[in-house]
């Protein structure tokens, strides 16, 4: 026995592991006595038997685990640690000992289950459990079973989850084993005690003779409630409670509280969901639209039997919905309308929420299928429409219901009342607003007055339904109409309802009877509010009394509504009521004058009509005495009111008497009953009068009075169409300007805006600018009710009108409408009135929306559309919701039927191409708008959708996705969304995008709503799995939306929702929320008046304890839900505290004084290094964050509460910002005091500000500046330091505030920036604010920068951290920005440094794009040359000056200079040409004559433009005087190349200075390298612009005009001299060629152009070798192929084509033969005369010097044998000209000479005929055209050269041009003769023979011949904007020129010719356009 003696020694722990049964016994026994002795459940020494616990319970030996259990007991009973050890202990009990044989050990297993489910461990119980159930030991089975019994019995169905037993109940029923079976009847039966019926549909399919044993059991079961009989240790309170209310035999509050809980569980919650969508036959979709009837009936009973599954999985129900639509609606056979209205009704029973989404597309055809007589089609389709409306709500369907209405059949309408009846059973007081319950009682008034009586019955039953849902007081108003039988009868019909409500169907029954019930289940029956809690009045009382005493208390908050109630205010406190609608016959005037004589004076009567004015004054005063002295019921209004309009009525021309009238219509319209009757008796002359000068302000106001008593909606609409009905616009303007008044005093509700419009759209379009403007006034007070919805409808008005209404709009934009002085609310008394004003914006809101005139285009969207959308090929689903976006943008306002379109649209929303789903986005957001709040009933099957576009990847998609739901939710309010489970279902989805998107979106709308549907609950699990989320974006905005749920669903709720989770995940999960608790927002309150009155206490004293817990719930904020139990007594003190503030109980005031007398800040010694140490060592969290999360908060308060005094911390984190503003003051006032307590915790203080930055409220911001102010002002008197860890953890916070929107916030923080400057060092600050250029915000972008060049400015480049380079580079980066402020900012802190630093600036910045380069330089250019004075006095020196300026310049000058200039930097630097000298202004305009004999050659050196001050002419734009210095500076850096230097330049050449831009170009061309570079485009730009800056004529107006012209000119040498010389010359070329081709253009401009082009032959010799020929030759023969000789001849001077041939002429001496080497780049050389000319000059010059082509015989054969041909072409012409002279052999002459030019097309003919006369030079060419008629045919015109202008004019087709040319080669002038001859040719052809149209070519296809290459620049565009410079100096020349045709005319020279060529012009004008 010695190990026996070993195992003793061991201690208890050891024992229990021993391998030893009897060591282990012993273990236990010790163990068990241990256990029993520890009294504390948190001592340590339970810790050691933890891992133990379950060997207990497991032990191998049945004795030893008996033991074992027992000690296990306890240890489960008393540890604190227990509960870690649940899931292992309870699998070993279910394993291990549940299938022991001995009793006693399942028992103790059982009582261990049982026990730690009392220590809260239920859910991990079950768990084990119902696995156990799985096991194959049917002992386990059975004992699993029973403790679940147990567990139901004793803790109740609140704790023991009932969902997953009873999932597996069916399958015990069918075990084998009789005792599982026997064991699950129990479960069941116990079940059953908790649920009641809800168990039947879980196990109606379980054997028919179980089911009949148990549910003769549950017969047996007693009915009263069941109650727990053993509580969690959380609920041993309660259960002591409890025990005493029973020994006090009370059944009071306690019992309540469960037995409300018990009917709680749903069936429906308790089945599992089936999906039935792929169990559908396979052809079902066919078979249903099949034609046999036995085909379709198959389709729906197989549906049937789906759908009697009580609860259907999730799914896109659309098809399937869409075809039982399609049956009930359209099939024949009433049978299977029946058989699709029941599958209609199981999927919606079976879908419940999840159905809602469909029902808006069915309601309609249910309704109308109503129809039927057949009683079992009826009774289906109103289960099925029953069934669908529980899936949705009232307001979504109330339109499609509303529309039924009207219907004609009586049957349709008596069933629609009959559901309507039947829905507002269903609706409390909180579900049917004024605003839904409007319509329907004005549908169903239509209703009770109809001719079927069974359609009345339904009404009367649907009225009195309303009457019992919402009470008297809110159906009353609508009934003011309604007769006394009428009214009982509705009164009768709502006796007799019975509700059900919502939540409590219990309570319906005892609703008939009234019977008392306790105070609080009756309120919240009556009342169905969410509220309910604080009405709890703890006695019970009659239900009726409820309402009576509560009559005054806060409207909308529990306002209990049953009927009779309200019955003290009834229709009496509305008096308005009664006299707004007084019907009233029209009364013939002799009645009316018998009632009148009754009532007056018979004086007054005779002297109506007196002749003498005076006679009718005093029978107007006699009138008036009478009138005030009537009592209202018996003053006649009708016969008063004629008396008044009686001759001379409104006619009357004595204005005092015209005014005594008009103030007794008001009179009696204050005094009498007034009808309407009586208003449009006088209403006609009160219009006639409102204009009037002396009369006007009586009519205005007697109007007023009528519109009091008749309405003002009626009474504005009757005066508007009168006031537009006659032509005074006096009259007009003034009835508007009454109106816009009227609007303010009345208030909008029940105006028609759609009338109003129509007429304010006439009154704009009047001539009267009067009526416009009070039209415009009307419109901005009509926009205040309205809104921006408002402009739609005059968006097709004139710009200029729309920018005036905008204007007037503008001025409106965030007032609010003031609150409505008169109309039927001064009748009211108190009582009613707050309940009418708490509903009452909601309404106004509504009724606008419904005024908007909206289209329908249901018809528009039709199958093809919808198919479109649906297409697989992406650009036609493009095409199709390009359509769509069409069709709404067209409509505007649209109704919500869109037919197919949300099906359609919903699928686009996961297209694969995500711009159609970003374009799917923009149409949802369209239709939000068009469709306004109906789009509410689209929500669930549109708007849940677009939820998940949220989760898409892409972030632009997730933007337009968010952006779209935020545009949705404007219009339908958050409601709809938080109903059914859609959102829920969302949030669980695991994609990181959509949580983050949507946990954000719902923490940015849950603070804004003052109600929430329960459904809210749903979601909590999700954001408790988002809390834990992997991703930390995630879990961020699941934390921030923590308080927003709390602030809606309660603490208790969040944190009960946390026991389905993991331990560890619940602790953490708790701790946030108990942190959220802390954060926890107030529900924002409801509209001020209906606290109001309670507050300033002018209410009844009684009502008052009732009205504050109330209150209490909204503006407490510090517990945010006051305990309904507590909220009895202290119902004063919740109240002092929810006037935030203003009075507190004396006492407690009184302690709080005395506290704060001491120091608000506590020295703590060291405590700020400490808290520093602390930082550093990461023990707390470092102060940096994007907003403040509510660990920094925690944080800051325990930081703070050793250092603050209580009472001020308790003032700084409080949730109230007026608490803030409290703070600060008390810190203020301090500041002074206790400098070293500020200084002590400064850290702190500067951490507390920072989170106020995070305030949205603008106050405590401004607070909290001033208080920075003044802090650092101290600490720099105290010359204290910020240490770096104050600075980071609060500098960047208040850089952000630099970006706010208020002007004053911003000068504040760079108040407090400079301030800091003294405390802290800048080069610090420098970092800081540099991080702060980095933001989103442009304007906090632009301050920083703002502040960096202070920064500079005072300290020095030393500032710039980390070194001077990176920090301007980064600065240099904002130079590019969008943002114009931005750009300016940084431009002027570069300039600053520029300024500090000199030109090492550039070097810094280092490489900037050439855009942001130029500006920069234009802005350091101009800050050198800032004049101090100046700017005013030169714009009054010339002030008209500024007419002269061309739109163009006017149009750059608009803003400020600093702004034009950059933007017109911009401009150009653009395109990054110097070719911007040309945008130079039009003033410079030259002196053409000075030019002419300047010719060029002008050796003058650079004129000194300093002196000359051209400021004047850019007075608007007051650029400084040009300094050259601005340049110079980096003239020496040019030659090193640098491309900023040059940069520069270039932009110097971008000036707005004409002097400065001239300068920079001739630097930029006094150096050969840089000017080498401008390309031919640049060059023909530039010369372009110079030439025509030179010929502006405004130039001369100047003083230094010649000086600017001489500029130029030396400019125009440089750039001749220096530029490239292909280049140049090629540029040139191509200008003459343009400017000869342009018919606006100045014949001077071409004779610069070739003025130049001489001065470049002039150069040729020294530069032919560097001169790329080729180019030059194939330019020049574009040229002579777009102006061949001839035409070139026409030309009004000479000088192009001796230009030409100059040009020619010097490149043939200079090259020699080899020149014809050079046309390489010409393809067709015959396409021009070039060639022969060449040739032809070659051979002049050989001739000359007699070598007859030695050089050319190195060329080759071909080369000789084209020279010799050419030889001998000379005799061959000699042949054929001696022919053509003979008269015999003309004909063969003629022929032979077109054969010849035929194949020689550039044959030269000229020299043969240049001598002959005239008349046989035009018989030639007569001949050859006549030849080539017959040859070519007709009209057929064959060209291998240009055509000359005079070819076009005679329209005569020829193959060669140069036949024709007149005028010999020298250029010499012709005889007059020569032209008259060519008149004849012309008359001739040009209409004056009748030769047939036809026969002509027609004149575009001749024009369109010469092809002129287009040279690529950007002269082409410029060529728009010099025409409209030089129209002004053109004007006269266009009379000369054709400017249909493209080139000029000859000149001609004899007058008396003159006139034929202009009557020939106009002829050839009028041919074109017949042409036509």
């Amino acid at each position: 026995m010695g190990d026996d003696s070993e195992w003793l020694k061991l201690p208890v722990d050891q024992k229990c592991e021993h391998k030893l049964w009897k060591a282990r016994l012993s273990g236990y026994e010790e163990a068990l006595k241990i256990f029993q002795k520890i009294k504390d459940e948190k001592s340590p020494e339970w810790s050691k038997f933890l891992g133990l616990i379950k060997k207990f319970v497991t032990d191998s030996n049945a004795v030893v685990q008996l033991k074992g259990l027992e000690a296990a007991l306890v240890y489960v009973e008393n540890a604190h640690v227990a509960g870690k050890t649940t899931g292992e202990v309870v699998s070993g009990v279910v394993s291990k000992v549940f299938n022991q044989p001995k009793a006693k050990a399942k028992e103790l297993g059982i009582e261990i289950c049982l026990m730690y489910i009392e220590i809260e461990k239920g859910e991990a119980v079950q768990e084990e459990l119902l696995k156990g159930l799985d096991n194959k030991n049917p002992k386990i089975i059975v004992a699993c079973i029973e403790t679940l019994r147990k567990a139901l019995s004793e803790f109740g169905s609140k704790i023991i989850l009932l969902k997953p037993i009873i999932k597996v109940l069916p399958k015990l029923f069918e075990s084998r084993e009789k005792a599982v079976r026997d064991e699950a009847k129990l479960i069941a039966v116990e079940i059953y005690r908790w649920i009641r019926d809800a168990l039947r549909p879980p196990l109606q399919n379980i054997n028919s003779v179980q089911l009949k044993e148990l549910e003769e059991e549950w017969v047996k079961l007693p009915t009263s409630a069941p109650r727990p009989t053993r509580f969690l240790r959380s609920q041993q309170e309660l259960e002591a409670k409890l025990e005493q209310q029973q020994s006090a035999g009370g059944d009071a509050e306690g019992g309540g509280d469960d037995g409300d809980e018990v009917p709680q569980i749903d069936a429906y919650e308790l089945l599992e969901a089936v999906e039935i969508l792929s169990k559908l036959p396979k052809d079902f979709y066919d078979k249903i639209e099949a034609k046999k009837w036995q085909e379709r009936k198959e389709a729906l009973e197989s549906v049937e039997v789906l759908v009697k599954n009580p609860k259907l999985e999730a799914g896109d129900y659309a098809d399937l919905v869409k075809a039982l639509k399609k049956v009930v609606g359209k099939d024949t056979n009433v049978m299977l309308v029946a058989l699709a209205a029941k599958c209609l009704t199981g999927l919606a029973v079976g879908l419940r929420k999840k159905f809602g989404q469909y029902a808006g597309h069915v309601v309609p055809t249910i309704l109308e299928k109503f129809k039927e007589k057949k009683p079992q089609v009826v009774q289906a389709l109103q289960e099925a429409i029953d069934a669908i409306f529980l899936t949705t709500t009232l307001q979504n369907i109330s339109e499609d219901v509303l529309a039924v209405m009207d219907n004609k059949n009586p049957t349709i309408k008596q069933q629609t009342s009959l559901f309507i009846a039947r829905s507002f059973r269903h609706c409390t007081a909180s579900t049917l607003p004024k605003s839904l319950l409007k319509p329907f009682c004005a549908a169903l008034l239509k209703h009770i007055n109809d001719s079927a009586p069974e359609v009345r019955d339904a009404a009367f039953e649907a009225l009195g339904t309303a009457l019992k849902v919402v009470g008297e007081k809110a159906v009353n108003p609508f009934l003011a109409d309604v007769d006394k039988l009428k009214l009982d009868k509705i009164k009768e019909c709502s006796e007799k309802v019975e509700l059900i409500h919502g939540k409590k169907a219990g309570l319906a029954a005892d609703k008939k009877e009234f019977k008392p019930l306790p105070g609080r289940t009756a309120a919240s029956g009556a009342a169905g509010d969410k509220d309910t809690k604080d009405i709890s009045a703890p006695k019970p009382g009659p239900l009726k009394k409820a309402p009576a005493a509560k009559a005054g208390g806060p409207p909308k908050k529990g306002k209990p509504a049953a009927p009779g109630g309200a019955g003290n205010t009834g229709t009496k406190n509305k008096k308005g009521l009664e006299t707004k609608e007084i019907v009233e016959p029209e009364l013939s005037i002799e009645v009316c004058e018998e009632k009148a004589s009754a009532v007056l004076p018979p004086t007054c009567i005779q002297l109506l009509d007196s002749g003498n004015w005076k006679e009718r004054l005093a029978c107007m005063e006699e009138f008036q005495k009478a009138v005030e002295l009537m009592d209202r019921t018996e003053m006649p209004c009708q016969a008063l009111v004629r008396m008044l309009a009686k001759k001379p009525g409104w006619k009357e021309t004595n204005f005092q008497v015209m005014q005594m009238k008009l103030h007794i219509v008001a009179l009696i319209a204050q005094k009498g009953n007034f009808s309407k009757t009586s208003a449009q008796v006088v209403l006609d002359g009160l219009v006639d009068k409102i204009g009037d000068v002396k009369c006007g302000n009586n009519a205005k106001e007697a109007m007023t009075a009528i519109a009091e008593a008749c309405m003002l909606p009626w009474t504005a609409e009757q005066v508007v169409s009168m006031a537009f009905s006659q032509k005074n616009p006096k009259n007009q303007s003034e009835t508007l300007n009454w109106l816009s008044n009227a609007i303010k005093e009345f208030g909008f509700s029940g105006l028609n805006v759609k009338a109003f419009i129509s007429n304010v759209k006439t009154a704009l379009a009047a001539t009267n600018p009067a009526v416009r403007t009070a039209a415009i006034t009307l419109l901005g007070v009509m926009y205040l009710y309205v809104g921006p919805s408002l402009r739609m409808f005059f968006e097709d008005e004139k710009p200029a009108l729309l920018s005036q209404i905008d204007a007037e709009f503008e001025k409106m934009q965030g007032q609010s409408p003031p609150a409505p002085t008169r109309g039927i609310s001064k009748h009211s008394t108190s009582g009613t009135d707050e309940g009418e004003d708490g509903d009452e914006p909601d309404d106004g809101s509504n009724d606008v929306v419904d005024l908007l005139p909206r289209t329908e285009i249901s018809d528009k969207i039709t199958s093809e559309l919808v198919s479109k959308i649906g297409d697989k090929n992406w650009k036609i689903r493009k095409e199709g919701l390009d359509e769509v976006a069409g069709i709404i943008n067209e409509a505007k306002f649209i109704q919500p039927n869109i037919g197919e379109l949300p099906t359609a649209l919903k699928g686009r929303l996961n297209d694969s191409n995500k711009i159609l789903v970003q374009q799917t986005l923009n149409i949802l957001q369209q239709l939000a708008v068009a469709m306004g709040p109906n789009i509410k009933q689209h929500v669930k099957n549109l708007g849940i959708p677009i939820i998940t576009v949220l989760g898409d990847s892409k972030n632009n998609v997730r933007a337009a996705a968010l952006a779209t739901v935020n545009a949705w939710a404007e219009q339908t309010g958050m409601k709809e969304w938080l109903e059914g489970e859609d959102l829920s279902e969302e949030l669980k989805k695991e994609n990181p995008f959509l949580r983050q998107e949507l946990l954000g979106w719902l923490a940015e709308k849950l603070p804004t709503l003052r109600s929430t549907p329960t459904d809210l609950i749903l979601c909590v699990p999700h954001l408790y799995s988002c809390l834990e989320d992997r991703n930390g974006d995630v879990r961020k905005k699941a934390q921030d939306a923590l308080p927003f749920f709390m602030m809606h669903l309660g603490y208790e709720k969040m944190a009960k929702a946390t026991g389905k989770l993991k331990p560890t995940s619940k602790d953490q999960v708790l701790a946030m929320l108990e942190k959220a608790k802390a954060n926890m927002p107030a529900k924002p309150a409801p509209p001020t008046k209906a606290t109001s009155k309670p507050m300033g206490g002018s209410a009844p004293a009684k009502f008052q304890p009732a009205s504050a817990p109330a209150e209490d719930s909204i503006s407490s904020s510090t517990e945010p839900k006051p305990d309904p139990k507590k909220a009895k007594a202290p119902g004063l003190s919740s109240k002092a505290k929810s006037a935030q503030g203003k009075k507190v109980p004396s006492k407690t005031s009184l302690k709080e004084d005395e506290d704060k007398s001491g120091p608000i800040f506590i020295v703590v010694p060291n405590g700020k290094e400490q808290r520093m140490k602390d930082e550093k060592g990461l023990k707390v969290l470092k102060w940096n964050f994007t907003t403040p999360r509510d660990e920094y908060i925690e944080q800051l308060k325990t930081q703070m509460s050793s250092c603050v005094a209580k009472w001020l911390q308790d003032e700084m984190f409080h949730s109230d910002f007026q608490h803030h503003n409290k703070a600060l003051a008390v810190m203020v006032d301090h500041l002074e005091s206790e400098k070293e307590g500020v200084i002590g915790c400064l850290d702190l203080i500067l951490k507390w500000l920072t989170l106020r930055f995070f305030d949205t409220n603008t106050s405590v911001l401004m607070k909290a500046l001033e208080y920075l102010k003044l802090l650092f002002t101290l600490l720099s008197e105290e010359e204290y330091h910020l240490t770096e860890n104050e600075a980071s953890s609060f500098i960047p916070y208040l850089v952000v505030k630099v970006g706010e929107p208020k002007d004053v916030i911003r000068k504040d923080v760079r108040a407090i920036l400079n301030r800091m400057c003294l405390v802290y060092p800048a080069s610090k600050m420098f970092p800081f604010i540099m991080e702060g250029t980095k933001s989103k915000n442009s304007k906090q972008r632009a301050e920083c920068l703002e502040e960096l060049g202070c920064l500079v400015e005072s300290y020095g480049m030393n500032v710039c951290q980390p070194t001077p380079g990176k920090a301007l580079k980064e600065i240099a980066v904002h130079i590019g920005d969008r943002d114009n402020a931005v750009r300016n900012a940084a431009l002027n802190t570069i300039v600053t440094v520029y300024n500090v630093h000199g030109d090492q600036v550039f070097k810094l910045i280092g490489n900037l794009s050439e855009k942001d380069m130029s500006m920069l330089e234009e802005r350091i250019k101009r800050s050198a040359k800032r004049p101090s004075a100046a700017p005013i006095k030169q714009v009054e020196e010339k002030p008209q000056r500024a007419q002269n300026i061309s739109s163009n310049a006017n149009m750059l000058r608009k803003g400020p200079a600093e702004d034009m200039s950059s933007k017109l930097n911009q401009a150009r630097s653009m395109s990054g040409h110097p070719e911007a000298a040309q945008m130079v202004r039009r003033e410079f305009q030259l002196d053409l004559d000075e030019i002419e004999n300047d010719n060029g050659t002008v050796r003058c050196e650079m004129p000194e433009l300093v002196q000359h001050k051209l400021d004047d002419i850019f007075e608007p734009v007051l650029i400084p005087e040009p300094k050259i210095r601005a340049v110079s500076p980096h003239f020496d850096d040019m030659h090193s190349n640098t491309a900023s230097t040059i940069n520069f330049i270039i932009s110097q050449v971008a000036s707005g200075d004409i002097n400065t831009s001239i300068q920079a170009l001739t630097q930029l061309f006094q150096i050969e390298s840089l000017a080498r570079e401008a390309s031919t485009g640049v060059l023909k730009d530039l010369m372009h612009g110079l030439i025509t800056l030179m010929l502006d004529s405004r130039i001369e107006d100047l003083e230094e005009g010649q000086q600017v012209i001489r500029s130029v000119n030396l400019l125009v040498v440089k750039v001749l001299e220096k530029s490239d010389q292909t280049n140049i010359l090629s540029a040139l070329l191509v200008l003459l060629q343009d400017s000869l081709l342009a018919t606006a253009s100045s014949p001077k401009f071409s004779e610069l152009v070739m003025k130049c082009l001489w001065r470049m032959v002039r150069l040729l010799p020294d530069t032919i070798n560097s001169i790329n020929l080729d180019r030059i030759l194939l330019d020049i023969h574009i040229f002579m192929k777009v102006f061949p000789k001839e035409k070139l001849k026409q030309c009004k001077s000479e000088f192009p084509i001796r230009t030409l041939k100059t040009l020619l002429h010097t490149l043939c001496k200079l090259k020699g033969p080899k020149i014809l080497d050079h046309l390489t780049m010409i393809d067709n050389k015959n396409e021009s005369e070039l060639e022969a000319h060449l040739c032809r000059m070659m051979k002049h010059s050989m001739d000359q010097t007699g070598s007859k082509s030695d050089k050319e015989t190195e060329k080759g054969a071909s080369r000789i044998d084209e020279k010799s041909s050419k030889a001998k072409v000379n005799d061959f012409l000699a042949e054929i000209f001696k022919k053509i002279g003979s008269k015999e052999n003309t004909k063969e002459g003629l022929a032979e000479l077109y054969e010849y030019k035929k194949k020689y097309s550039d044959a030269d003919i000229e020299p043969f005929l240049k001598n002959s006369s005239q008349f046989f030079q035009s018989y030639v060419e007569r001949g050859l055209r006549v030849i080539e008629m017959e040859r070519e045919g007709k009209g057929r015109i064959s060209t291998s050269t240009g055509i000359s202008p005079q070819m076009e004019v005679t329209c005569v087709p020829t193959p060669t041009s140069t036949v024709s040319s007149i005028g010999n080669t020298n250029g010499e002038e012709v005889g007059p003769s020569v032209y008259l001859e060519r008149l004849k040719i012309l008359r001739q052809r040009c209409g004056l023979d009748n030769t047939k149209q036809d026969d002509r070519p027609p004149l575009t296809s001749l024009l369109s011949k010469p092809a002129v290459p287009t040279v690529a620049s950007s002269t082409d565009m410029l060529h728009s904007k010099l025409s409209q410079l030089r129209e002004s100096r053109e004007q006269h020349q266009h009379s000369d020129l054709d400017s249909n045709q493209t080139h000029s005319s000859g000149t001609v020279t004899s007058s008396s010719s003159t006139a034929n060529i202009d009557d020939l012009k106009k002829r050839l004008e009028r041919i074109k356009s017949s042409r036509k």
